[in-house]
């Protein structure tokens, strides 16, 4: 009967605001909705009711609904949908919102407002959300004018993923959503009103061709945006002999297997990455911003080093270290057009040099009584065979998981860098799920972060998701604890956890629980959790409480200050 009373509006020629928005969506190839409804959404999900191709995730809170969008953006290269209701719905988004940006992900969220005529008179549930994510999105808008409903939508849509991706936010009050507007304008071509520079300046792609034959100690510095252009990457890397290293973000655009590649630089980074990039006459910086994270102290970073800087967002380019040849394009479109203008330079004593740092600092742990958390990340990484999709919370295990599980293929890390946002790596991991169902998704999160949105357990459960949880349990704020330990003179305060028994919590919600004590119990309970298919599995790994993650280069010095903890 609804079905029929749809069809018959549009027959009419008139559509409601709801129903347009999910015309567009769906034309736009949007299949998961991830959500949570309240008053002023309430139209936007009787339209919802009608929509069988678009499909709701119910998560119990917004937080969740946003980072779910952010993974299922990251792992599958398109663009995620979030929706929350006016007010604190809307505020709850917040924080994922902050990390899509920050981390450059195509995330579409839409809000409910209250209607016209209660804005700005404080009215019940009411936010200012446009200017609260002003900041913290790459575009939003509240739709004032019910016809201007779906270019504001079909924009939205472009936005977040063209050029740098990230969130754009879409505010509707509920009488927009209500009202009857024209269906010819759904019928009417959407042309951009701007189109990002794809193509690189061809001067500076052969001026960096040059710099790259003349070079003699060049590195490549690979980050987020090289993640659709490691085809060239490779080919450039592998024909030039140029070491790579990547940041967190990098983590897949490049085979860390390949014995080019020197796994992750910065703050804990490999020893020798964070050597040999400070070493280095030629950094060719690829889709990298050069955070704080990687660069340490920026005036002693790369003393030696001519700068190539490659990115498709202009205002990166010379914010945080001057470029000598800039390149404004999308990675990929100037990889391949840099690659076959560069030929290999001379470097065999390089290789020489670099050998020499692996060699003497390899990353390393010392077995002990306790189960070690590097100990449960090889292990992770030994029984998925190095194939899973990896999604990690934030803190020591998230950079365990950087250092000890090799990602091969693009998009198959996702982690929290920029904003570095705890309670990311489940929810997200659930959106990773939804985007890549037939892959094997693992959750490597730690005991502080998974308390903060592991009440969407349920919601996992309820989807039947094939879903792995591996907590990293040190009973503290491990980081926060390093940090104390090493910074204020072991004066811990407010670190330690006493923490739920993970395994008969997942129990509880359907899923299912083992916790692993011991080094003898490791391998055998992460082979039972692949076995399940029908459900999510949450693995309660109790490791060795004051491990610390090595090698470090402490906030605001060089790697002439790095902590090698050898």
């Amino acid at each position: 009967m609804r079905t029929s009373t749809v069809e018959a509006r549009e027959a009419t020629r008139t559509v409601s605001g709801a129903r347009a928005v999910v015309r567009v969506l769906e034309e736009a190839g949007a299949e998961w909705i991830f959500g949570h409804p309240g008053g002023a959404s309430l139209p936007l999900y009787d339209a919802l009711y009608d929509a069988p191709k678009l499909r709701h995730v119910l998560c119990r809170h917004e937080q969740v609904a946003a980072h779910a969008a952010t993974g299922y953006a990251r792992a599958s290269g398109r663009f995620g949908v979030c929706t929350a209701t006016s007010g604190p719905g809307a505020t709850n988004l917040v924080t994922g919102l902050a990390d899509a940006m920050m981390d450059s992900a195509a995330v579409l969220a839409i809000t409910g407002q209250v209607v016209r005529a209660n804005i700005g008179t404080d009215a019940f549930q009411e936010a200012d959300v446009t200017s609260i994510t002003t900041p913290i999105t790459k575009h939003n808008a509240l739709v004032i004018e019910p016809h201007g409903l779906v270019r504001t939508l079909r924009e939205a849509i472009y936005l977040c993923q063209s050029g740098r991706p990230g969130p754009v936010l879409v505010d509707v009050p509920r009488d927009v959503f209500q009202t009857q507007i024209p269906a010819d304008l759904l019928d009417e071509p959407f042309e951009p009103r701007r189109r990002p520079v794809t193509k690189g300046n061809a001067t500076r792609i052969a001026q960096a061709a040059d710099a790259i034959s003349r070079s003699r100690r060049p590195v490549l510095y690979v980050g987020g945006g090289a993640q659709d252009a490691s085809v060239p990457l490779g080919r450039l890397a592998r024909r030039c002999r140029i070491p790579v290293m990547v940041t967190l973000m990098g983590k897949g655009a490049f085979d860390e297997t390949d014995p080019l590649c020197l796994g992750m630089l910065g703050m804990h980074g490999t020893a020798y990455a964070n050597y040999a990039i400070n070493a280095a006459d030629l950094v060719i910086a690829v889709g990298a911003r050069f955070d704080d994270r990687v660069t340490g102290r920026l005036k002693d970073f790369c003393p030696h080093a001519r700068f190539i800087h490659i990115d498709i967002d202009p205002s990166e380019i010379g914010k945080n270290k001057p470029a000598h040849v800039p390149i404004v394009g999308d990675a990929r479109e100037v990889l391949e057009a840099l690659e076959p203008l560069a030929r290999p330079p001379e470097t065999e004593a390089w290789w020489r040099q670099i050998e020499e740092w692996r060699t003497r600092h390899p990353l390393r742990w010392k077995p002990g009584p306790l189960l070690k958390p590097q100990e449960a990340i090889e292990a992770i990484y030994r029984v998925t065979r190095g194939e899973a999709v990896v999604v990690t919370d934030v803190g020591q295990h998230q950079m365990w998981a950087a250092q000890y599980y090799k990602c091969r293929r693009p998009r198959t890390f996702i982690s929290s860098a920029g904003l570095g946002a705890m309670g990311f790596g489940f929810p997200a991991a659930m959106g990773a799920q939804f985007a890549r169902p037939d892959t094997l998704v693992v959750a490597i999160v730690g005991d502080g972060g998974f308390q903060m949105t592991l009440q969407d357990l349920i919601t996992a459960v309820e989807w039947k998701l094939p879903l792995k949880v591996y907590v990293v349990n040190n009973t503290s704020l491990g980081m926060v604890r390093q940090w104390q330990e090493l910074f204020y003179q072991e004066r811990y305060c407010a670190v330690h956890l006493r923490n739920p028994d993970f395994a008969r919590v997942a129990e509880a919600f359907g899923a299912v629980g083992i916790r692993v004590e011991r080094s003898d119990e490791l391998e055998p309970a992460l082979l039972r959790s692949l076995e399940v298919t029908d459900r999510p599995v949450v693995v309660d790994l109790v490791v060795d409480p004051e491990e610390n993650c090595y090698p470090m280069i402490p906030s605001g010095q060089s790697v002439k200050e790095m902590i090698l903890g050898d």
